[in-house]
């Protein structure tokens, strides 16, 4: 297995602490700077563990199944306790009443990431 890069997120774009009860979007730019792959997971804040979340993968990857790329081949990642606006595979479930922590690894990451030429946008809170 290629060593790998993480990407940590714990609060959205306005310094707030991601919350299970909100909806969030998340946009990563196109040529994702990954050799081998790219995954999105959310761990649960008191366990430091993946979410519980009744999904059999809390996750979004690079080759998922019905994953959606836009055209430009960037990809918008939303989370939140309901799927609003989103295709199933780019959606994970959150918890109301939980806090959690996003966490993008790219395996066999490129220059574009180290150079700090690709970096992913920032969390937006999706209003209901």
């Amino acid at each position: 297995m290629e060593e790998h890069e993480k990407y940590i997120v714990t609060s959205d774009a306005r310094g707030n602490a991601l919350k299970g009860e909100n909806n969030y979007l998340i946009h990563l730019p196109p040529k994702i700077p990954a050799r081998a792959f790219w995954s999105i997971l959310v761990y649960d804040n008191q366990t430091d563990l993946i979410i519980r979340n009744g999904q059999p993968w809390p996750s979004v990857f690079h080759n998922a199944k019905g994953l959606v790329i836009n055209a430009d081949g960037s990809i918008d990642v939303r989370f939140g306790p309901e799927m609003l606006r989103a295709n199933k595979s780019n959606w994970i479930k959150t918890i109301p009443g939980k806090g959690w922590t996003m966490i993008l690894r790219l395996y066999g990451a490129m220059d574009s990431w180290f150079d700090k030429t690709w970096q992913p946008g920032q969390f937006e809170e999706i209003p209901k």
